[in-house]
């Protein structure tokens, strides 16, 4: 998929129109489709560039950042896709700088159904079905550690999320056990070659409020960084979302899947089982870093904004339920 002419300038007229706090009151009106931890995802409502997401990542200081970036972006994808199996949807990118010369960097997606999601489907489908999603999703996720442990030059990561899985054709669809997944969640492309970290990691600090920048490089950022490379700790995520997607009663049984699936089809990766209180104890204190991190960001945006009378460049939920 590319961006044609047209709609790049739609595009680039709607970023100066837009209003970071109130994305529905822009120029042109957006409608958040989900929040990330760090970036937002809308559809921009105008003829032109309807069946598209967006994922806006304001966060870089100079061309060659925008340029490391896409390199890593680009190539994360072709890793993806071409190397280990894994289906994307149709994509592109953009960047260019607002009106208040800030360098702006736009993911383009084919808009999926909301339905399809994986957050969503899971709230429709039944118990059985459920479940049988949490093994699709794990199948996908062997692939990128099956890939990692045939080679050692490059090594791949992955957030593998419910929410960042769309199931194609649902609801509509064959068996899950047919379906195939798409996976959407390809703004943070974390890969290392030789063991070097192609993602500049600063750039998970830069919507961060100045005053926390340096306490989440000391405590926080080589974890959330290294949880992604492994799978034990990925798996235990996958469940832990659970919680958050309100469907804390599947937690046991997907605990169960999850070490079935550890113990056979991955058996050769040699990952250690999960357990229900590894689970909870991770829901727990990652949703307490996360809201207070949410607070703090909001805190920042309030000085910048009614203090200071700047710009604060990123888009907040009001709350994110947990």
């Amino acid at each position: 998929m590319s961006l044609s002419q047209l709609q790049l300038k739609l595009l680039q007229e709607f970023e100066r129109g837009l209003d970071p706090q109130h994305p529905a009151r822009s120029r042109i009106s957006a409608r958040v489709l989900g929040y990330g931890e760090i970036s937002t995802v809308f559809e921009i409502q105008t003829e032109a560039l309807r069946g598209l997401a967006f994922k806006r990542l304001p966060l870089f200081n100079d061309e060659h950042e925008v340029e490391r970036y896409r390199t890593a972006f680009v190539e994360y994808n072709r890793l993806l896709e071409q190397e280990i199996g894994i289906h994307l949807p149709p994509q592109d990118d953009a960047s260019f700088r607002n009106p208040a010369g800030r360098l702006i960097f736009y993911i383009v997606q084919k808009q999926l159904p909301a339905a399809s999601m994986g957050n969503r489907a899971l709230r429709a489908l039944s118990r059985e079905d459920a479940l049988v999603l949490v093994r699709r999703v794990l199948q996908e996720l062997r692939k990128v550690w099956a890939f990692n442990r045939r080679q050692h030059r490059v090594q791949v990561a992955i957030d593998g999320q419910i929410s960042n899985w769309s199931i194609e054709g649902y609801p509509d669809h064959p068996p899950l056990e047919q379906a195939s997944l798409l996976y959407v969640d390809t703004s943070t492309p974390l890969f290392r070659v030789e063991g070097v970290e192609q993602l500049d990691p600063e750039l998970f600090l830069r919507s961060a409020p100045s005053f926390l920048v340096w306490i989440l490089r000391l405590l926080f950022l080589k974890d959330v960084v290294n949880r992604y490379y492994d799978f034990h700790l990925v798996a235990v995520d996958l469940v832990a979302n659970f919680y958050k997607e309100q469907k804390p009663d599947l937690v046991p049984d997907a605990v169960q899947v999850v070490n079935e699936f550890l113990a056979g089809e991955a058996a050769e990766l040699g990952v250690n089982p999960i357990d229900e209180k590894q689970v909870r104890d991770y829901y727990r204190e990652d949703a307490l870093i996360w809201s207070l991190y949410l607070a703090m960001r909001k805190i920042d945006r309030f000085i910048r904004t009614e203090l200071l009378h700047g710009e604060y460049p990123y888009i907040l939920p009001e709350q994110i339920k947990r």
